[in-house]
């Protein structure tokens, strides 16, 4: 018997365009028609390499990355890269910047102390980091500012960058694609796959060439973003399966429109949903109406005892992964490119059907 095909939720391994787990699915089997498996190849076969060799190329042309951007496709997740930027940005005796908008950038922050002084720019977490910072201090001395562009956890989300004329470092994992990036007040964006762009076990990085090869102390082969650009992300066997569906999935983005047409369809799915969360008595949004995240749609039920019941009709309905995170409660929506306006008009049923039969 065929299982339904529900509506996904969940911030993360996140929702994945139809067609692109088609053609990841086909791939498991026969790729490029080779009488293989995808999860057999070389990984330095001719066919992979031209896969890898197409990812970079997508994720520049999405970003707009010019040729002083390489793009590297690495392992470890978004949190091998709180140390990674550090460790090839910063010396011990230099400064960065750090804004602290929730649990992600708390634990950049706590990494990148292992190689230079950090200092705090702003922070949101005298208010359970349900804003977004606006006033920073502290950037005199400091060589970069390091933001989480969207919060996955609270439900914030930057709709202008910094204001500040530092370089940037900027954590895209949750919204990366979703919208168009400057990238050019830049000097390194980071992504795990796993939030937006594919499966888990690969991470996208855009860094800019010339802000490498300046630190003073040495650092390990396998962590040294030269090494990578050097050995076209190829340094040693990449997470090919992975790399491969988000190449599916960037190309799938571009054929959409790219990031300007998602940004579009977020926007509108965003403003369905948070109408609701507004006008509906039971339920309370928990981020700032002004920070709001579209990627990321975090609420409360005014009527904590209720909060397994919604769960199930939610589960009834065909919709997983809307439980907030354990360490703030509630529910959260993450509707990520790939979901579909109709998955949103379900939830927003939902919440309708489920208000009036608790008299609300």
């Amino acid at each position: 018997m065929k299982a339904t095909k529900k509506y996904n939720f969940y911030a993360g391994p996140a929702i994945l365009p139809e067609s692109v787990l088609h053609q990841a699915a086909s791939a498991v089997t026969n790729f490029d028609n080779m009488g293989l498996s995808i999860l057999e190849i070389s990984h330095r076969s001719p066919n992979f390499t031209k896969v890898m060799q197409d990812a970079q190329l997508l994720a520049k042309e999405l970003t707009g990355a010019g040729d002083e951007f390489e793009a590297l496709f690495l392992t470890g997740g978004a949190s091998s890269q709180f140390f990674m930027t550090a460790m090839n940005l910063l010396n011990t005796d230099e400064t960065a910047a750090y804004i602290n908008t929730g649990t992600w950038s708390t634990k950049a922050i706590k990494e990148a102390k292992l190689f230079g002084n950090i200092v705090l720019a702003a922070s949101s977490e005298d208010d359970g980091y349900r804003y977004i910072p606006k006033q920073l201090s502290n950037l005199g001395n400091a060589k970069y500012l390091h933001y989480t562009s969207n919060n996955t956890i609270y439900g914030t989300q930057y709709h202008q960058l910094p204001d500040t004329t530092l370089p940037l470092i900027g954590d895209l994992s949750s919204d990366i694609f979703s919208r168009p990036v400057d990238l050019n007040r830049h000097a390194v964006i980071y992504a795990g796959a796993q939030k937006n762009m594919g499966p888990a076990g690969t991470t996208l990085v855009l860094v800019r060439k010339d802000m490498l090869g300046r630190v003073k102390h040495q650092i390990p082969t396998l962590l040294d973003y030269r090494t990578h650009i050097n050995k076209g992300s190829m340094f040693n066997t990449p997470p090919v399966y992975a790399v491969y569906v988000s190449m599916l999935t960037m190309r799938w983005v571009a054929q959409q429109g790219g990031p300007e047409a998602m940004a579009s369809h977020n926007s509108k799915k965003a403003a369905m949903l948070y109408k609701e969360i507004d006008n509906n008595p039971l339920f309370t949004g928990y981020a700032r109406k002004e920070d709001r995240s579209k990627m990321n749609v975090t609420f409360n039920i005014n009527d904590e005892t209720l909060e397994n019941a919604f769960v199930e009709a939610c589960s009834e309905a065909g919709i997983v992964g809307i439980k907030g995170h354990r360490s703030v409660g509630g529910f959260r929506a993450s509707i990520y490119n790939a979901m579909p306006v109709e998955g949103v008009e379900k939830l927003v049923d939902v919440m309708q059907t489920f208000s009036k039969q608790h008299g609300a």
